[in-house]
């Protein structure tokens, strides 16, 4: 009887921690993207989070543009962690 008692805890204890594990699991679904890309009309990408906006689609979407969105999301990024530090 003690032994089953023990078995159905830790049973328990397993599925809290499966329970505590998928709450914290990020949200992903439409409107989480990082980036839209508009190809017909605008012609345009945007970074949501740093807000950074390039209008000549074809130079980004063959990889010669892509500095400028990683420049801009680690200047959002550091902009982020110096905010926080400071309250």
């Amino acid at each position: 009887m003690l032994r089953s008692r023990l078995a159905r805890l830790e049973e328990e204890k397993r599925e809290a921690a499966q329970a505590d594990k998928y709450a914290a699991k990020a949200r992903t679904g439409f409107g989480s993207q990082i980036r839209n890309y508009f190809l017909h009309p605008d012609q345009r990408i945007k970074d949501v989070r740093s807000g950074h906006l390039v209008t000549n689609f074809h130079n980004v979407l063959d990889g010669s543009e892509l500095q400028g969105f990683l420049d801009a999301y680690l200047e959002c990024k550091a902009k982020g962690a110096s905010e926080q530090s400071t309250e």
